[in-house]
């Protein structure tokens, strides 16, 4: 199972000699979203999904209140997010588990969760 990342369209159309110069700034301008959209694409509910700041003491800023059936999306509400760099955990109604540690959710503002 794997947590796919959208890419944002924008930052692909950019001519590859300007790519190096705009990335500080867009570093910069980078604003963690109020909240995010999690679609499950596995064949069976999503029992567990969170989000959590990292470093040394981690806080959860996001979760789904119930589980999320398969084919089915949600949106959840980030709260008090700060910076872009987060850890995301979910886990599946057949005790499989996936985490993604360092997720920009700055870019990454759909996670979709796959076989």
């Amino acid at each position: 199972m794997t947590i796919h990342r959208l890419v944002l369209a924008g930052l692909l159309a950019l001519p590859t000699g300007l790519l190096p110069a705009s990335l500080p700034a867009l570093a910069q301008s980078a604003k963690p979203p109020a909240q995010i959209t999690v679609t499950n694409m596995r064949s069976v509910p999503l029992t567990l999904f969170e989000i959590a700041t990292g470093g040394d003491q981690p806080r959860l800023v996001g979760k789904i209140a119930k589980p999320l059936a398969p084919g089915k999306s949600i949106a959840v509400k980030l709260n008090k997010p700060a910076g872009c760099s987060y850890f995301v955990l979910a886990r599946f109604d057949d005790a499989v588990e996936s985490d993604a540690e360092d997720m920009n959710l700055c870019k990454d503002k759909v996670i979709r969760l796959t076989e």
